[in-house]
């Protein structure tokens, strides 16, 4: 047996590699279970008790990891996701290579290498027989890219019996973690107007376009930056031809809130918006899909318990609260939660996806005294 953990970069980007180059777009359920089976196949190999959770409603499965060590009732859940955005062939774009500490890939930074990381560290801990006092449930979704539709319940369920949550998403600026985040919201409009021939019978119709042009406007102007308010109407469609006073429009749009008291006024707004247009239908539905991740003692006090620890592995651990959502929105309000304790990098969804590969070791190390520690 080795003294201690083993932590080496060049064999962990090995293992990233393996991940990454498992495509697994969201919607594509046997993809998701490719990267599932590579990942439970790594458990099996640990003292882990291993569940597996048969996915539904066309998504992948989900599976979760609970460790030989701890006897309290509760424990830390570390959550993470193996869905990504990139459709699978997208590896031909943006194949896996390193250049100047730099690893590129898709997924590779949400969140394929700081799910690794956490399991590497795990997994050091078993390897040692060293557990902390406290137990540790690792658990996969396969569909948190698109809201987690089919492991909100499983996730807050997981929550209820945690003390404390880890979530891998990646470090922001400069590898922050993550202590607030948050609420989003999304919702679809549709608009039922009056067809009618441009030319000869113009006044007769009623335009669904326009008075959706309206709503546009109106939902924009909700936007408030010194509040923490963000509405966007992301996608739009309507009408059949250039001639035809459109008898139909319909938009997407999200919304971002900062507290619960701000999501339930401004959910309220977006669900009462009325058609102006006599003979001009509005029908508003949604609603909030994740609530806002808000920092409070209990959360202050575990973020500064991380940052004593990352200060001794020897870097600054800082925290900020972001725009983006996650599955710790879900946990925050159940158990204290750090999230975006996965790698440092940027580019996520994009074209150019990347990691910082000398953010590895200390991240995975930072995972491993947190579990040795927590209690």
């Amino acid at each position: 047996m080795a003294d201690g953990p083993q932590f080496d970069a060049t064999k962990m980007l090995e293992e990233i590699r393996s991940w990454v180059e498992i495509e697994s777009p969201t919607m594509d359920a046997a993809a998701v279970n490719r990267m599932v089976d590579h990942v439970e196949n790594a458990y099996r190999r640990t003292s882990a008790r291993v569940e597996r959770i048969g996915g539904r409603d066309e998504y992948g499965d989900h599976l979760i990891a609970r460790s030989s060590w701890g006897r309290a009732n509760r424990g830390i859940l570390v959550l993470s996701h193996l869905d990504t955005v990139h459709p699978v062939g997208f590896i031909e774009r943006l194949p896996f290579r390193v250049n100047n500490g730099i690893a590129y890939g898709p997924g590779i930074y949400d969140m394929k290498a700081g799910a690794f990381l956490a399991l590497h560290a795990f997994r050091e801990m078993d390897r040692l027989q060293q557990g902390g006092a406290l137990p540790v449930t690792h658990l996969y979704v396969s569909d948190e890219e698109v809201g987690s539709p089919t492991s909100r319940e499983l996730i807050e369920q997981e929550a209820r019996n945690a003390q404390y949550v880890l979530v891998t998403e990646p470090a922001r600026e400069g590898g922050r973690i993550v202590t607030a985040r948050k609420g989003t919201a999304r919702f679809d409009i549709h608009v039922k107007g009056q067809p009618a021939h441009s030319g000869s019978r113009h006044e007769d119709g009623r335009s669904a376009v326009r008075e959706l042009a309206r709503l546009i406007l109106e939902i924009e102007g909700f936007t408030d930056y010194n509040a923490g308010v963000t509405t966007n109407v992301g996608v739009i469609s309507g009408g059949t031809r250039a001639n035809v006073v459109p008898e139909e429009a319909s938009a997407e749009v999200d919304m971002r809130v900062a507290s619960p008291a701000q999501a339930e006024e401004m959910v309220a707004k977006i669900l009462g918006l009325k058609s102006k247009t006599d003979g001009v239908t509005v029908t508003v539905t949604g609603g909030l899909n994740r609530p806002p991740y808000e920092k409070d003692e209990r959360i202050a006090s575990l973020y500064n318990h991380a940052k004593s620890l990352a200060a001794e592995i020897g870097y600054d651990l800082i925290d900020l609260k972001t725009g983006g959502g996650s599955d710790g929105n879900f946990t925050a309000a159940i158990a204290p939660t750090l999230d975006g304790l996965g790698v440092d990098g940027k580019g996520g969804h994009t074209h150019y996806e990347q990691i910082y590969v000398n953010s590895l070791v200390p991240r995975s190390k930072l995972f491993f005294r947190l579990f040795q520690t927590l209690q």
